[in-house]
């Protein structure tokens, strides 16, 4: 499996929270594993906010971005071209997803586009999951409903 992280998908992977240990046997079994390099600055931000909201202490938070950024190097990162982003906007208008979530989709695309092959687009998001669905990827959770009750 060729999986695509969104940022809601990807922290998991750093923060222990309800889904962590999904995303984590998710990962163990994809071939490549892919993101759009905004992520970078979602995750860094996911991570500080759990410092504001009192989630993790500074020094966790801090432990868990000196992973992250290490491992960062092992991701595909998906540029933000002008055809990507040129998608990102017909994705936002048809789906009524916000910016980010838009990009993340028209990356994921243009990754299964490129690769001639299925790609999974994991993420926690679930409009971005309907959307992602509805353009043609596999999404995960494949079942959402029955997930989130799990989780």
């Amino acid at each position: 499996m060729i999986l695509y992280l969104d940022a809601s998908a990807l922290v998991k992977r750093y923060i222990a929270e309800a889904g962590s240990a999904e995303v984590d046997q998710l990962i163990a079994h994809a071939q490549g594993i892919g993101t759009s390099v905004i992520s970078r600055a979602e995750v860094a931000a996911a991570l500080a906010k759990s410092v504001r909201i009192g989630f993790l202490s500074r020094e966790e938070a801090g432990a868990a971005l000196q992973v992250f950024r290490a491992q960062w190097a092992d991701l595909v990162r998906l540029q933000l071209t002008e055809v990507v982003i040129a998608r990102a906007d017909t994705q936002a208008w048809e789906h009524g997803l916000p910016g980010y979530d838009a990009v993340h989709l028209a990356a994921a695309l243009f990754w299964q586009e490129t690769l001639s092959e299925p790609v999974t687009l994991a993420t926690f998001d679930h409009q971005l999951w309907q959307a992602g669905t509805m353009a043609g990827l596999a999404a995960w959770p494949a079942d959402w409903e029955q997930f989130k009750r799990n989780v």
